[in-house]
């Protein structure tokens, strides 16, 4: 009886056509077994047809050697590296008459069972195996004696091939590693090598990378940027010099760290971009986006304590504003027509555009929605799956503005030109892609007005804004608005668009509420899911004040900490575990949790905390104010000893410099239940005067329906 082995590497798209071939096999009293990469379940034959079963399955558990292996190796090889490891299998395709590939990806493993099984026949298809099976000839003991030395020649120099080419590998890996350059000798001996001429562009990149990620994993990063910079030194292509320098960049991000070649990596890009400019504006986009990719990227603004864009906006985007290519991005373009009056003989058409958030917009939609000589409409760009895509890519957004026109502009001009059409007034919340995309194209005679609020200041998005195209911008305080035009300077620019500071709309008329006594001695935050609200600032305000009297614990209101964005948010979550793992068993720190009820949790708290390093107002903070919780706000570092920040928005008394500081202050403000009383009395009388919605509803009024 012939024996058949079909492999197959995926399951059969027409099922039938195989069970057709398995019929003929067995008609000719053939014994067939099909051996599969996938579950054998998802083949259901006749066992009188044939034995399906199963050599591999996706997922199983897998020892080291062979993840590494299938790790390195191609698609097609991957196959024969589960096939020639499975005991069944071998034994199988060793007395095998026939073996057939039943998928391209399982050729190669026929191929590799056919050397070791010289007397087989290897086929792919079907086809050419029942073909083969109706004239299968007695070979000559000569040949077949042949066929056995060549083959087991082939395998024996395949495997000394791949023997030497894994031992090459280990040895450079480990010549390469962190151990030696770690060594200054290995250092020095690499970086000379680095700069050796006539070393090809290739091979010099891949080993400029590979020794500057082993530097800055050793803990040597200006070994790490000598490296790099002694590689680029001698590569002659301005691609591959942007493409060495932005990975090495990019490795010293991942671990946490503000790469030492981050304005190299930038320019190199911005200049691979500007030289690709006149010919090529696709492939300039794709160097600037990459550019941008770099400047904000999350390790260096959000999940640090500091940021280099607050502490020298100008020096940090030196790069940018000194690129051709990266200027065009917010060339002006201006407007065919200004923005016409707002109408006297019909409501005003107010169009309110979002991008997935609409935290801050609920009060605003309600009152306008009320009001009989306005008419609103409300659009998120994401809420469309259709064009949601659309509102997504920076990068084809740098390619349109780029190219001056393009496939996607039309798509958007298709998009959004019904909504300018009908608007009089376009409020834009956020000035990320929703205010790039609504000034992509001519706003015909609508009026634009953009509202930023803090963390798009860090962002790419602002710098794809034609501001010539904005008529009014909204900043929720002095700082932010200060941070903004350091960054954006366009916008002080005497063409440049109406500049206003109107505070977020808050209704803080449901927050005041009595306090139980023993409130004066819980702390509060409302939001701490981020480095940027640094909670273990809090912790440690907590720490002092219990040096003095346990009595004092800590409310932790919202979302819990968020470790998942980047290595250093993983690094700083695994610090504030810590403390929480010390803190919460004493009954010290309590995680309320996320809730809608904000004013019922608030109830509980006395002292309300603002620890942030960053924040635009701190809608949190005032919150508490207004629920009667004495507010202690640290000066937020990112603004500190500038003209505005939180000294200057806040009663000067409410604001801290330091931990001590502010235990100094929650422990005299507590010293007595009357005084605790009185002074959040008094701090919730400040932010409902001051900052409720019956207050700052007027500057939203006099923006929006005022010519």
């Amino acid at each position: 009886m012939t024996t058949v082995l079909i492999v197959a590497a995926t399951a059969p798209k027409q099922p039938a056509v195989l069970i057709e071939a398995l019929e003929r096999f067995r008609a000719r009293g053939a014994n067939v077994t099909v051996a599969c990469l996938f579950n054998s379940a998802d083949l259901p034959v006749d066992p009188a047809l044939a034995e399906v079963r199963t050599f591999a399955v996706p997922g199983e558990k897998r020892d080291a050697r062979l993840r590494k292996a299938l790790g390195r190796a191609p698609a097609n090889r991957k196959v024969w590296l589960h096939a020639r490891r499975n005991a069944w299998l071998r034994q199988l395709y060793r007395k095998a008459d026939l073996l057939v590939a039943l998928d391209a990806r399982a050729v190669h493993t026929v191929w590799e069972m056919a050397q070791r099984n010289t007397r087989a026949g290897a086929y792919y298809g079907l086809v050419p195996a029942q073909r083969a099976l109706d004239a299968r000839r007695t070979e000559s003991v000569g040949r077949r004696l042949e066929r056995q030395v060549s083959a087991a020649a082939g395998i024996g120099a395949r495997g000394a091939r791949r023997a030497a080419a894994q031992t090459v590998r280990t040895t450079l890996r480990k010549a390469t590693g962190q151990t030696v350059m770690s060594n200054p000798a290995g250092a020095w001996f690499w970086t000379r090598a680095l700069a050796a001429p006539r070393v090809p562009d290739r091979v010099r990149s891949k080993l400029a990378v590979r020794l500057h990620d082993s530097a800055v994993k050793a803990g040597r990063p200006a070994v790490a940027a000598r490296a790099a910079s002694a590689a680029v030194s001698r590569i002659s292509s301005a691609g591959t010099r942007a493409d060495v320098l932005t990975k090495a960049a990019q490795a010293e991000l991942a671990l946490g760290r503000v790469p030492t070649g981050l304005h190299d990596a930038i320019r190199a890009q911005l200049a691979l971009a500007d030289s690709l400019l006149p010919r090529d504006s696709t492939k300039a986009a794709a160097a600037v986006s990459r550019a941008w990719s770099l400047a904000s990227n999350r390790v260096l603004h959000f999940d640090r304590l500091s940021s280099p864009m607050s502490e020298d906006p100008g020096a940090f985007l030196a790069p940018f504003r000194e690129s051709t290519a990266a200027r065009k991005l917010s060339a002006k373009r201006g407007r065919l027509a200004p923005a016409a009056p707002a109408p006297t003989d019909r409501p005003l058409r107010l169009l309110v555009t979002t991008l997935i958030n609409d935290n801050f917009l609920q009060e605003i939609l309600e009152r306008y929605r009320a009001m009989p000589n306005v008419e609103v409409r409300f659009l998120d760009l994401y809420d469309d799956p259709a064009t949601r895509p659309l509102a997504l890519s920076g990068s084809t957004v740098m390619e349109h503005l780029l190219a001056g026109d393009s496939s996607y502009g039309a798509k958007i001009e298709e998009w959004l030109r019904p909504h300018l059409d009908w608007a009089d007034t376009v409020f834009v919340d956020w000035c990320q892609a929703t205010a790039a995309l609504f000034t992509l194209h001519d706003p015909g005679t609508a009026r634009i007005i953009v509202r930023l609020h803090s963390f798009e200041a860090f962002n790419f998005w602002p710098h794809l804004v034609d501001f010539s195209r904005v008529d009014d911008v909204v900043f929720v305080s002095e700082h932010l608005k200060d941070l903004s035009t350091a960054v954006l300077p366009q916008l002080t620019e005497a063409d440049g668009p109406r500049l206003h500071v109107i505070d977020n709309a808050m209704d803080l008329q449901r927050y005041p509420r009595a306090k139980p006594a023993d409130a004066r001695f819980t702390l509060g935050m409302v939001g701490f899911s981020s480095v940027a609200k640094d909670p273990r600032w809090a912790v440690e305000v907590l720490r002092r004040l219990r040096e003095r009297d346990e009595r004092y614990r800590l409310t932790l209101i919202g979302s819990d900490f968020n470790n998942r964005t980047s290595k250093p948010a993983k690094d700083y979550g695994k610090l504030f575990s810590k403390d929480l793992a010390e803190l919460e068993p004493l009954g010290a720190v309590r995680r309320y949790g996320q809730t809608d009820d904000v004013p019922a949790a608030l109830q509980e708290v006395g002292v309300i905390l603002s620890a942030s390093v960053r924040e635009s107002f701190h809608c949190g903070l005032v919150e508490g104010a207004a629920s009667g919780a004495v507010p202690v706000v640290r000066d937020w570092p990112f603004f500190a000893g500038k003209p505005h920040g939180a000294r200057t928005l806040f009663p000067a008394d409410w604001v801290v410099d330091t931990p001590e500081e502010a235990a100094e202050r929650i422990l005299a403000v507590t010293a007595t239940e009357e005084r605790w009383a009185e002074a959040g009395r008094a701090a919730s009388e400040h932010v409902l005067k001051t900052w409720d919605w019956t207050v700052t509803q007027s500057g939203y009024d006099r923006l929006l329906l005022d010519d």
